[in-house]
């Protein structure tokens, strides 16, 4: 009989086996059925092409060639909507997106590095629980040396 016994947690099998979560495993929550599946994927191939700075390259072009439309018919409100709703929307619109893909790229490696940390934790209380047991082991052998019975927690409660 050991002084401690080891109740392990069904959250670390869990842990273990599904790993750290990422931004790519919620593409397969957010999709349930055939079609929802290609929105996702379709969303995500979309994405992954426009949020990219040689997109917003390309679109600051696109936005330029308008400009000077927009300057000569001196206009202020044609200006302020070119501003508005041509410049800023389509070269926004890509370099938002990096800097989402950027900060999505560094959740990813924060939700490792957490992984990794309680990974290691769990290790180190495991090799307490290891080191407890071997003193328990010793214990009872001087208890039994001594003639003391040693009870174990559970016993004395009662």
């Amino acid at each position: 009989m050991s002084l401690y016994t080891e109740v392990r947690h069904p959250r670390i099998d869990s842990r273990l086996l599904s790993g750290p979560v990422k931004v790519v495993d919620q593409y397969a929550q957010l999709s349930e059925g055939r079609f929802s599946r290609l929105d996702t994927w379709l969303a995500v191939k979309i994405t992954a092409i426009v949020g990219t700075m040689l997109c917003a390259y390309l679109f600051t072009i696109l936005a330029l060639i308008s400009l000077p439309s927009a300057l000569n018919t001196g206009q202020l409100i044609i200006i302020i909507a070119w501003i508005a709703q041509t410049f800023l929307q389509l070269v926004l619109l890509p370099i938002i997106i990096v800097g989402q893909n950027v900060q999505a790229a560094a959740a990813d490696k924060r939700a490792e590095q957490t992984y990794e940390d309680a990974d290691a934790i769990l290790h180190h209380a495991l090799e307490i629980q290891t080191h407890l047991h071997a003193q328990d082991i010793a214990l009872e052998a001087l208890a039994d040396k001594l003639g003391v019975e040693i009870q174990a927690p559970e016993e004395r409660k009662q």
